[in-house]
């Protein structure tokens, strides 16, 4: 199984930035693609960036030109946020594409909390 654990989440004010890191271990044959996904109190988790194998990237409207998505070697994975919005307040989870698709286990997430 692969276990995947977030950190760098935290309080800022908006205007404000936050970079989060995603690290996997465990039994990993072959990541098609990294993401990272969210969730508002009361709202479905949404899936804000993924980063594909080759290094192409897609946002979701709402992040798009203020969130960047990379990844390192060691398939840990990262979000850079830029001109972070009180709406962007959630938790934050990443998760892994493999030949099977989206990972069914979830990592603890970490609290993202914008300030206004």
């Amino acid at each position: 199984q692969v276990q995947l654990v977030e950190s760098g989440g935290g309080l800022v004010q908006a205007g404000g930035s936050l970079r989060l890191s995603c690290a996997t271990s465990g039994s990993i044959f072959s990541i098609n693609a990294m993401g990272w996904y969210r969730q508002a109190p009361g709202k479905q988790r949404e899936l804000v960036a993924v980063i594909v194998d080759g290094g192409s990237s897609n946002y979701a409207d709402s992040v798009k030109g203020r969130f960047t998505i990379s990844r390192d070697a060691k398939s840990t994975a990262y979000l850079q946020m830029n001109n972070l919005k009180p709406e962007d307040t959630a938790v934050y989870y990443c998760n892994i594409v493999t030949p099977t698709g989206w990972g069914t286990n979830w990592g603890q997430g970490t609290q993202v909390t914008v300030s206004s």
